[in-house]
């Protein structure tokens, strides 16, 4: 067992790691979606389309991590500058510090990461609702984040998977490793991550879809301290179990002085592909190149994430006569919300008392010491 001093200074390390300043704003950017279904998960639903995007248009979403705002991630990664130039439209899911003290998409909670609950069900409405009234192309949406984001963006192409045409995860952690505050930061840290066959039935067990699925970008620093390395060798393992894919990867490059490894189907197309950024730490790899600029978790290290992502999605200027052909089967829109969440609160529900663990009075300091500690670093309500 954990001792308690063991777990509060972790606490403090994860409090001092988020820093100040990651959450830098750039207003009047974005839009904001009012409304888009019952909103179980409390987000927020901010937009950006370029000027004269035709109908038709693909649409990535893009989830931040800790402390971030919607808008300055947007600063940070640069998506609606590569959205300009290249015409696709934008969804940014923005967490409330009523939901989460730091802003931090809660990608280990029950509640929010299972299919028609919570953040997933949101972040899935959104979704509908931008594809219905920008009538956007539906066997292209993408999805991608930074550490809880890229957690939830894992969370919503296990649970989703037939809304998806790729995704990519950075200094993420695979779907449904963690469900406790506890496992949480032990999985970061790679502690008790599930085995092969564990970590594969996590993923298959999310959703009754039986494929096709989408196509992974794995994005990890080989020196990040927050999210263990491992993470991405665990996020590769979980998604060639869907994909059929060996352990073994076909192609293993370097991509402006990073290795890259990719993993090929039989008729040669790329389904997962992993960067390894030597000697980053945690955050976005950026190039400076004029598209994102430097900031908290915003790292130029030579490679651009952004401009990559979107041309192995196949979205960048000069790539699409190079995407592979679409292989996926269009699917009927699923229902966005189940009659449950449809009359539940807009806001998440509180913790009954039910569900808090019992104390005697003589441990009721040290339960408040915990759970001051954890609301303070965003992981308790």
């Amino acid at each position: 067992m954990r001792k308690l001093s063991d777990t509060i200074a972790r606490l403090s390390a994860y409090r001092t790691q988020l820093g100040a300043g990651a959450g830098i704003d750039a207003a009047g950017r974005l839009g904001t979606l009012p409304e888009f279904g019952s909103n179980p998960g409390a987000l927020l639903a901010r937009t950006y389309l370029p000027h004269g995007i035709p109908a038709g248009a693909p649409l990535v979403v893009v989830l931040h991590g800790c402390t971030q705002t919607a808008s300055g991630y947007d600063l940070g990664s640069g998506w609606s500058t590569l959205a300009d130039r290249d015409g696709f439209a934008l969804l940014f899911p923005e967490q409330q510090r009523a939901n989460n003290a730091n802003l931090c998409f809660n990608w280990f909670e029950p509640g929010d990461t299972q299919r028609g609950k919570g953040e997933a069900l949101s972040i899935n409405q959104m979704i509908e609702a931008m594809i219905a009234r920008h009538g956007l192309d539906r066997r292209r949406v993408f999805i991608t984040g930074l550490s809880a984001g890229g957690a939830m963006a894992g969370v919503m192409l296990a649970t989703y998977p037939e809304l998806f045409a790729g995704g990519a995860i950075i200094a993420g952690l695979p779907y449904g490793v963690a469900a406790t505050i506890p496992e949480a930061f032990d999985r970061m840290r790679a502690h008790g991550l599930p085995g092969e066959r564990r970590l594969q039935d996590l993923l298959r067990s999310a959703s009754r879809h039986d494929g096709p699925w989408p196509t992974i970008s794995i994005w990890q620093g080989s020196a990040d301290r927050t999210v263990s390395p491992a993470n991405a060798a665990a996020l590769i393992t979980q998604w060639r179990g869907v994909h059929g894919l060996p352990a073994e990867p076909s192609v293993s490059e370097s991509v402006d002085g990073q290795r890259r490894r990719v993993w090929r189907d039989a008729d040669g197309r790329d389904l997962i592909e992993e960067y390894s950024i030597a000697g980053m730490g945690h955050g976005t790899p950026i190039a400076g190149d004029g598209i994102g600029r430097p900031g908290p978790y915003m790292l130029a290290t030579g490679i651009s994430s952004t401009r990559q992502i979107a041309g192995f999605w196949g979205l960048a200027a000069g790539q699409a006569e190079k995407a592979k052909p679409d292989v996926r089967t269009p699917t009927a829109s699923l229902p966005v919300q189940t009659p449950a969440m449809a009359a539940g609160p807009a806001r998440p529900e509180p913790p009954r008392d039910t569900d808090r663990w019992a104390a005697p009075p003589a441990a009721a300091g040290v339960r408040k010491i915990i759970e001051d500690a954890l609301r303070s670093a965003g992981l308790m309500r």
